[in-house]
């Protein structure tokens, strides 16, 4: 009976044994550009909150990415530290290589005014708070949401957040004539990658 015993557990043991070195077909793990780029959307658009359809450009998508959690700093202009005007014109550099102003109000003469139901990925948003004149400024991302450096640092928000609400005062889209010195793809449009 032990021997019977014996044998049975030997051979589940053995069985056990195998099953865990068993090996799977390895799955390849190469994926098209096409494709990567497709999940970078998915995950940008999750953790920003804005619909994957609103993502079409990655390399502003991505800016804002890297920025996020920047503490705010009244004229800082680097990641130890930034206010939101220095914030945009870093990003208005590095994602549409151009070259705005450095405070709000003098960004917003260099804009064409849009209402919030016109924005779109890049515009810029305008605030009014506790102001007669802009005093802050961010850049609009999709679905309502911007990103831009407050108080608690750089941030993506909701125009529609009581906050935000009321104190927004115009959405802005960069002049044409602020454009036309940029590099012009095949197609002859001004690059914006």
């Amino acid at each position: 009976m032990k021997k019977t015993i014996l044998a049975i557990a030997l051979f589940f043991s053995v069985l056990a044994v195998q099953a865990q070195t068993k090996t799977v077909p390895s799955q390849t793990t190469d994926k098209a550009p096409d494709e990567e780029e497709s999940l970078a959307k998915d995950y940008l658009s999750q953790i920003m909150h804005v619909a994957v359809s609103a993502t079409s450009n990655m390399k502003l998508f991505n800016f804002v990415y890297d920025w996020i959690g920047t503490p705010y700093r009244f004229g800082g202009n680097s990641k130890k530290g930034v206010d939101c005007s220095a914030f945009t014109k870093q990003l208005y550099d590095q994602v549409f290589n151009l070259d705005i102003k450095r405070n709000s109000r003098d960004i917003f003469s260099m804009v064409s005014p849009i209402s919030k139901d016109d924005l779109k990925e890049g515009d810029l948003v305008f605030f009014k708070i506790h102001s007669r004149s802009i005093s802050h400024i961010g850049i609009y991302l999709g679905d309502g949401r911007f990103a831009h450096a407050s108080l608690r640092g750089v941030a993506i928000s909701n125009l529609d957040d009581a906050y935000y609400s009321r104190y927004f005062y115009k959405g802005g889209r960069v002049l044409e004539a602020f454009k036309k010195d940029l590099p012009t793809t095949a197609t002859g449009s001004a690059e914006t990658e």
